[in-house]
């Protein structure tokens, strides 16, 4: 079977069981943004991806946060910025929250945690700290992780952790497509599946606002009939105000 046939039947896995979870998180993050708060995405290594593809990007909106630490994410494969550091960081215990501490995460908001096996100590911390501190969590990951031994000195993954998880159902592996002849599986799919995900929790929380009469000032295309390149000013204006007045928020 090709990548994108096998592709598509994990995506269609997603859309039957995991309505009722996302039907939730679009809930929860329209209250976030209605009330003034935060979407915050956290990711690290490939997981960052789906986090950036969310905002900004056309068809994206403004309270939408990505967690970006240029340390946990890769712009060389050896070496500085490599592939290597990486891994060891996050698997490190104690770094998240010297980063998190630093944003403006406050209850009230939400956190979605996108993290393939769940298990790593970025992700696990960064749940964690997110709802040590009030904020509604999401565990984006494959539920078959759970069929492997915590890693984190807690004992617990992302899946244990937070308020609602969207099961990706990717295989443990990662890799879906076996090449005769070949000992490893090809064609990573974790990542792709996460940034489907990213894409419901937008359209879905865009939904329920608008049933709401809430209007949240939207990245579009110029191509859109309409609008032009300076359409997104407003976009980059409100994202600045909602940071600015997160600032000013407790985050105990």
């Amino acid at each position: 079977m090709s990548y994108t046939r096998t592709l598509m039947s994990i995506l269609d896995r997603l859309d039957s069981t995991q309505e009722e979870a996302l039907a939730t998180v679009a809930e929860r993050c329209a209250d976030a943004i209605q009330n003034g708060g935060l979407i915050h995405l956290f990711g690290s290594g490939h997981s960052v991806i789906p986090t950036m593809d969310a905002f900004p990007r056309y068809g994206s909106f403004a309270g939408i946060h990505p967690l970006t630490d240029p340390r946990l994410m890769w712009h060389n494969v050896l070496g500085p910025g490599g592939v290597r550091e990486l891994l060891w960081l996050e698997r490190t215990e104690g770094y998240i929250k010297q980063y998190l501490d630093h944003e403006p995460l406050a209850s009230g908001d939400v956190m979605v945690v996108y993290s393939h096996g769940g298990r790593n100590a970025a992700p696990v911390e960064a749940a964690m700290y997110a709802a040590e501190r009030g904020l509604f969590t999401v565990a984006v990951t494959s539920v078959a992780n759970l069929e492997r031994p915590a890693e984190h000195s807690s004992g617990r993954r992302i899946a244990e952790i937070c308020d609602v998880t969207i099961d990706t159902g990717v295989p443990v592996q990662d890799a879906i497509i076996e090449v005769d002849g070949w000992d490893r599986p090809t064609g990573g799919a974790s990542t792709v599946v996460a940034s489907v995900v990213s894409h419901e929790i937008v359209t879905r929380t865009a939904a329920v606002l608008a049933g709401r009469g809430v209007v949240v000032p939207t990245f579009v295309s110029p191509t859109v009939p309409g609008a032009t390149v300076s359409s997104n000013d407003e976009v980059f204006a409100d994202h600045q105000r909602r940071l600015h007045a997160a600032e000013g928020r407790d985050r105990r």
